[in-house]
């Protein structure tokens, strides 16, 4: 058997958060903090027990908290981290891609009315990367 090499970096992420329901929970914790029934609720369909999981699998890499509000029983409220909220950029890209297939409108711009497009900005430089080289995947 060979050895694969390095996972890529997508590779990774996706293994990471590369579920329908992790990404759906990421962003209902982005919106708010919530306690458990309060996600079900803003998860639509999701499984008590996909929930529990996936709560715990974003716990394990970083991406949420769980801050107890009760101790007899113990309840907690789950809320993003700043690791997490790293991913409110990935999820608007994904929306974006979701809507040039046909979904909901693009955002646009108020001065022009021409569709935004996500681009990757250098602060120092002010300069706008391109991906020529296909390092980000």
């Amino acid at each position: 058997m060979s050895d694969p090499g390095p996972e890529s970096p997508l590779a990774a992420a996706l293994r990471r958060i590369g579920d329908r329901w992790t990404l759906l929970v990421v962003k209902a914790l982005l919106e708010q903090p919530r306690r458990f029934g309060e996600l079900q609720r803003a998860v639509p369909g999701v499984a008590t027990n996909v929930l529990s999981a996936r709560l715990r699998d974003l716990e394990r890499h970083g991406l949420v908290v769980a801050e107890p509000y009760s101790t007899r029983p113990v309840r907690v409220e789950y809320r993003a981290t700043a690791r997490a909220a790293e991913l409110g950029g990935v999820l608007r890209l994904l929306g974006d891609w979701s809507a040039r297939g046909g979904g909901p409108e693009l955002p646009v711009h108020a001065l022009c009315g021409t569709a935004l497009e996500v681009r990757y900005y250098c602060p120092t430089c002010h300069d706008v990367a391109e991906d020529d080289a296909g390092v980000w995947l």
